[in-house]
């Protein structure tokens, strides 16, 4: 940003002013860069004010700004754009980096957007107003408001953006009256640089350019791996980017990341979490011919252009769960939701009706409920670490390092462990699951009674992403029905898309108060465990205020053979009202019991071999402890004759 000098600074510097009038210093509240300009045209002076949206903390790492302040845009241009004319400009341009959200007049002046009550607010001495942000190119004649009009001939200013990457300039013809200090008429054009003959390419800088394109392209076709099919990014019903949406991209940059930090000397992270703007890009490699596609370097570096490196740090169940509340942006943010991309063997169902900070329900990882106080390994990349997108829980997080490795270089390091060989596959498994119970369900269910709750969210979003059309709900072994799937896409961007209404009956014979539903989606590989309580006949009521328990057992390996296997009996036990189960648990099989104790709900019992063949029943009993009741279930052995 310095100046250009040509003894102190011969070799850099821009010929202009940075400004920014609506930045300023936490410290004293000084601007953090000049707030205006004016350059001498001789007869004219020419002011120029600058100011720079005000979601910029939501858009750049906030460690990078963290001794600035984004001030109000109106007050602070309308003071600059005063102090100019006092220091003798005779036209004010505002350079704003916030713009219209498409290219259509009434979207410039919509008073209800950013940009419409930047163009609606500034005051009289604001003579054009040169945009940005949006990427668009428009080119619009707007009113000057009557209060602001001021006895000016011309009662229209120009509100403009040129697109981007330089491809057009915005022209702006003034004819100035002195004697009013007004201009008496404006013409304005959007200049196209690339097809207009006279504007011809800079021979030197052509050469430049023409050195870097042959380069790139060489390294950019190097060949990464190969994929199955396409990685999509969230989409909305028109086809545009959702970031609102759980896509396969994001759960795939997520799982790269949380596989780049496994190792304990750069973090042993259990769970990672990739931020939906971080994705520049869809990843679909050269599918021209059908999948497999090969996947080259440019297109890798395409989604994620920013180098950002990935930092490692502790959060608790409970920090977590406020993590994903973030999801939900703050009033006012540009973009009302952001979904979370998340990383293999992580999932969470939530409730979006509900009020904030009790959105989040139940959270797993590796099929294990997270524990509110535990902690747990978590990586994001640096943009995220620092708070950004308003994800400021992250900034709480513990024993935070920088593990050095830049997100492409992970990204590259993955595909060539998991792609080269074979063709990487796409994971259309939802993580996050809207769950829904009317406001009137009971605490208990009787048989032969009704469960109805909804489900969202069951559905990615990319054109070609594969989705269920229907889906099963079980109880243990018990089909209890299919339901239609609706994954009509939202025109909104929240991730509400694959619309399930369950109602299932409850079977008439129950063993056992605590019962799982058990929700999967055939094509997608989906599925959601749902506990539920069966209040069964001749139960007294519970005074105890002890916590229920649900009690699972499964035999190993499925095939016994007599006098010789011993098998393996697998517990596990969960309960609605505990992250956590422990205690003793009993297995009565062939005339034999067999103890042992629940770590981390689950306990593994390895049997003698049965002497016998035929169905064996094998009875288990968990016995309780001060805050649960005790429960049992059974299972059963087939031993099979040599």
């Amino acid at each position: 940003m310095a100046p250009y000098d040509a003894t102190t600074n011969p070799q850099g510097g821009a010929a202009w002013q940075y400004l920014a009038a609506n930045i300023r210093n936490k410290s004293d509240g000084s601007h953090a860069l000049p707030d205006r300009w004016i350059q001498d045209m001789g007869d004219v002076q020419i002011g120029y004010v600058g100011a720079v949206t005000e979601h910029l903390p939501e858009l750049v790492s906030p460690a990078g700004i963290s001794s600035i302040e984004v001030t109000d845009i109106v007050t602070e241009v309308n003071n600059s754009a005063d102090a100019l004319k006092a220091e003798g400009a005779d036209f004010v341009v505002l350079l704003i980096h916030e713009g219209a959200a498409t290219t259509d007049y009434s979207s410039a002046v919509d008073p209800a957007s950013d940009f419409g009550q930047v163009v609606n607010g500034v005051d009289a001495n604001i003579d054009a107003i040169v945009s940005g942000h949006t990427h668009l190119a428009y080119n619009h004649s707007v009113p000057v408001p009557a209060w602001a009009n001021e006895g000016r001939a011309v009662t229209e200013r120009p509100v403009v953006s040129a697109g981007q990457y330089g491809t057009n300039l915005n022209k702006l013809v003034f004819s100035y009256d002195a004697a009013t200090g007004h201009a008496s008429a404006v013409t304005q054009a959007i200049l196209p640089l690339e097809t207009t003959p006279a504007y011809p390419a800079d021979a030197n800088t052509q050469a430049i350019v023409d050195r870097a394109v042959v380069r790139a392209e060489v390294l950019g076709a190097v060949e990464l791996g190969k994929l199955g099919g396409a990685f999509y990014r969230g989409q909305s019903l028109d086809g545009s980017e959702s970031r609102g949406a759980e896509s396969t991209l994001g759960n795939l940059v997520a799982e790269v990341q949380r596989w780049a930090t496994a190792p304990t000397n750069r973090g042993g992270t259990q769970i990672a979490f990739m931020n939906p703007g971080g994705l520049r890009a869809d990843l679909v490699g050269n599918h021209a011919s059908g999948y497999p596609g090969a996947l080259t370097y440019r297109q890798a570096a395409t989604l994620q252009p920013f180098a950002n490196t990935l930092v490692n740090m502790r959060l608790t169940g409970a920090q977590i769960a406020a993590l994903l509340e973030e999801q939900w942006q703050p009033e006012g943010a540009q973009r009302p939701f952001l979904r979370l991309g998340v990383s293999n063997a992580f999932k969470y169902t939530y409730d979006a009706t509900r009020p904030a900070g009790s959105r989040i329900k139940t959270m797993w990882l590796d099929d294990k409920k997270l524990e509110a106080t535990a902690t747990y390994s978590v990586t994001v990349n640096s943009f995220l670490a620092a708070g950004g997108d308003n994800f400021t829980t992250l900034l709480a997080g513990t024993e935070r390092r920088d593990t050095g490795q830049i997100d492409l270089a992970a990204m590259v390091d993955y595909l060539d462990a998991f792609a080269r060989n074979a063709p990487l596959q796409v994971d259309y498994r939802q993580r996050a699951i809207g769950v829904r119970f009317p406001t009137d369900a009971p605490e208990s269910y009787a048989p032969n009674s009704k469960v109805t709750f909804a489900l969202t969210s069951w559905s990615m979003s990319g054109p070609t992403d594969r989705r269920d059309d229907q889906v099963s709900v079980s109880m243990g072994s018990r089909l209890l029905g299919t339901f239609d799937v609706d994954n009509t896409l939202d025109s909104d961007k929240f991730d509400e898309a694959g619309r399930v209404a369950i109602d299932v009956t409850v079977p008439p014979r129950v063993r056992g108060s605590q019962q799982e539903l058990t929700i999967r989606g055939v094509t997608t590989g989906s599925t959601l465990e749902m506990p539920i309580t069966v209040k069964l006949p001749g139960d007294p009521p519970d005074t105890t205020g002890k916590a229920r328990v649900a009690l699972w057992a499964t035999a190993r390996p499925k095939r016994v053979w007599v006098d010789k296997t011993r098998p393996r009996i697998k517990v596990r036990a969960s309960s609605p009202d505990l992250d956590r189960v422990w205690g003793k648990v009993r297995v009565k099989a062939g005339g034999r019991t067999y103890a042992s104790k629940l770590r981390h709900g689950k306990a593994s019992l390895r049997l003698r071999a049965f002497g016998q063949v035929g169905r064996r029943k094998v009875c288990v009993e968990y016995l309780g402890n001060a805050r649960t009741h005790q429960a049992d279930t059974t299972t059963f052995v087939r031993v099979h004759r040599r």
